[in-house]
């Protein structure tokens, strides 16, 4: 097997390091290295890929920050000097966190991780017919919601607001753990906004309507919208 790879880190010697490694490991193909977060986010907005080497502290926008913008996020490997943003990575839910500086037989190791969770997805495509409901907590126990209901989700810090016509919700979560449990009907058209597609009344350059709330569209996610909803 195969994957797709680019490099984000913006110390050059350990993007050099990395690259370096990627080259040398037959399943591993390298389509770009980027020092900064954002030329990466250009990138992705144009190109998918299997696997993204993070560095978490960058200048401008860090690892996490990326991670919040992606609409679909493949996986993850974060590297850092510090061990402090264990739980944030935990909370984004990435593949693996290496310590810089990084050992060949440490890279080894993330790079078969991640190699038999691909293998495991690619033999296992479907694991039976997808759900239609989230489970939430409030006020100490577990109430279902089905997709139907639910208009849009808006991120407000450690915590996400889930819309539905009569109540909102409020859940500590992240925007990227919601997605992965959201169904296809609904899309992350902004870093802050989670959208149910069938739930849009309108659509203007840069804004969608859905409940009477205006929402924005980022541009590297209006392409994937439009592409998605039954134009005329």
């Amino acid at each position: 097997m195969s994957l797709t790879c680019i490099i984000v880190e913006d110390e050059l010697m350990s993007r050099k390091s990395l690259h370096r490694f990627c080259e040398q490991h037959q399943s591993l193909e390298v389509l770009a290295t980027f020092d900064n977060a954002r030329k990466a986010l250009d990138f992705l907005a144009e190109q998918s890929v299997d696997l993204i080497w993070l560095d978490v502290e960058m200048p401008g926008l860090s690892g996490f920050d990326l991670l919040e913008k992606l609409s679909s996020t493949p996986y993850v490997i974060l590297t850092t000097s510090k061990t402090e943003y264990a739980y944030d990575a935990f909370q984004y839910q990435v593949t693996d966190y290496v310590k810089k500086p990084v050992t060949l037989p440490r890279f080894n190791l993330a790079v078969e991780k991640v190699l038999d969770l691909a293998a495991r997805a690619k033999a296992n495509p479907t694991a039976g017919p997808e759900r239609q409901e989230i489970y939430i907590k409030t006020d100490g126990r577990y109430i279902r919601l089905p997709f139907d209901v639910i208009s849009y989700i808006e991120n407000t810090g450690d915590y996400v607001k889930i819309f539905t016509a009569t109540q909102t919700h409020i859940v500590y979560a992240t925007m990227k753990y919601l997605e992965e449990k959201l169904g296809t009907q609904f899309m992350r058209v902004h870093r802050s906004y989670i959208v149910h597609l069938d739930k849009i009344v309108d659509i203007e350059e840069n804004t969608l309507v859905v409940a009477n709330k205006v929402i924005p569209i980022s541009r590297a996610n209006k392409a994937e919208l439009m592409n998605r909803l039954n134009l005329l």
